[in-house]
């Protein structure tokens, strides 16, 4: 009787490191950040690519990420309804008073945001976006 049990629990325990891992990669997918061509530069130049294999390295990575958003594509309505349900909820946790500071916070926040998106834009760096990105590479998904 010892061995089924022990079976049991190694299956269970397999099967929770299993949805940890593609929990994990799905997040990784679903909440990446915005792409960075110096990132990928100094990359380039740490590992020593040539200007051929440069422009192959980007092909093979831009068709990749392109990849990528159209199979996250049809999740991203799902993800949004459950955000904003637990938006809903957790506003209707707070007590007034709580709700005006909360609505004040979010105020702040967006203000914030938009100065720092304008420095950006100012500076030449369009590549950056809150949520999900739009940058290159989904502008080459769509040629």
């Amino acid at each position: 009787m010892q061995r089924p049990k022990q079976q049991a629990m190694l299956f269970l325990l397999g099967a929770v490191l299993v949805g940890g891992v593609l929990g994990f990669s799905a997040d990784r997918v679903m909440q990446r950040r915005p792409h960075s061509w110096a990132e990928r530069t100094t990359m380039y130049d740490d590992i020593g690519l040539n200007a051929t294999q440069r422009v192959a390295a980007d092909s093979i990575w831009d068709a990749t990420n392109c990849a990528l958003l159209q199979v996250a594509a049809p999740l991203h309505p799902v993800m949004d309804s459950i955000r904003l349900e637990g938006r809903r909820r957790f506003r209707a946790l707070l007590t007034p008073d709580q709700l005006a500071r909360f609505v004040a916070r979010l105020q702040a926040d967006s203000t914030r945001r938009a100065r720092a998106d304008s420095a950006r834009r100012a500076r030449g760096d369009s590549t950056h976006r809150r949520g999900r990105n739009t940058n290159s590479t989904q502008d080459a998904c769509k040629r």
